[in-house]
């Protein structure tokens, strides 16, 4: 799938018939698990056609990673909160309902963490890497975009890279833009800057590579997470997307990702 077409009419050549079910460690979401698992039959993910995952966004971002680059597209039925990359929780038609879904190719950003001790930790994530001050004192960090510096200082919470997908999470809570699947953008967005007063931020095109350095490291101690992955006190961390890496999620039809993305920019 090209960088213009992130998203497609899925539909399988047959209806698909192989469904794993995998389920929160919550009670709704384990006891509508059984109650599918009976009505559908419930294969090894390894072998199944479709990954149904039964929980929230968290849970569903979990699933994501797990089957990167397996080929097997997943479709979350909603039994937690907020639900963004979730379908209607519905136990009826799923087959019916799943031979007509859309689907969205989704890229993890890929994140390289140096920290002051010389260890490197990588890991990816599918919503955003950010940066966050580990004490009461604000984090200074220069930012580079593809070897160039942008900005000498930034004094702040924080700062946070986000997917297209991911733009309606952290990223909008923190002012950023949301940005369409379609428009091959990542923003970088600051977290309660204090300077630049004014800065915020930017949105740079999907095949940036975005570095910052942490000014000040034991005075202003700085901590980095990508999706579940949390690197404390880091020295330097770069940012790109893995364009060699894909996982693929399904929604109802008229409900597909781009469209509550751009429902998201015009909610109250």
């Amino acid at each position: 799938m090209d960088r213009d077409s992130p998203e497609t009419c899925w539909p399988p050549a047959t209806r698909p018939e192989r469904l794993a079910f995998v389920a929160a460690d919550t009670a709704t979401a384990q006891e509508e698990k059984l109650r599918l698992s009976r009505r559908y039959g419930n294969y090894d993910p390894e072998n199944a056609e479709v990954i149904i995952c039964l929980g929230g966004d968290g849970f569903m971002l979990e699933t994501l990673r797990q089957v990167m680059d397996q080929s097997v597209p997943v479709y979350g039925m909603n039994c937690g909160s907020v639900g963004f990359l979730m379908n209607p929780l519905d136990e009826d038609d799923l087959l019916e309902r799943l031979a007509v879904t859309q689907s969205a190719q989704l890229h993890p950003l890929h994140m390289k963490a140096v920290c002051t001790d010389g260890s490197v930790h990588e890991a990816e994530a599918l919503n955003d890497v950010f940066l966050f001050r580990e004490t009461r004192q604000a984090a200074k960090i220069r930012i580079d975009v593809d070897g160039r510096e942008r900005l000498s200082e930034l004094i702040c919470d924080g700062v946070l890279v986000a997917t297209p997908a991911g733009s309606t999470a952290y990223n909008l809570s923190a002012h950023g833009p949301i940005v369409p699947l379609s428009g091959n953008l990542l923003p970088l967005t600051p977290i309660s800057a204090f300077r630049p007063r004014r800065w915020r931020g930017a949105l740079l095109p999907s095949s940036a590579v975005v570095t910052f350095s942490i000014l000040e490291q034991d005075k202003r101690p700085v901590a980095a997470v990508a999706d579940f992955t949390e690197i404390r006190d880091v020295k330097t961390v770069s940012v790109q997307e893995n364009r060699n890496r894909s996982v693929t999620v399904l929604f109802d039809p008229g409900q597909s990702l781009s469209e509550r993305i751009i429902a998201e920019q015009f909610s109250a």
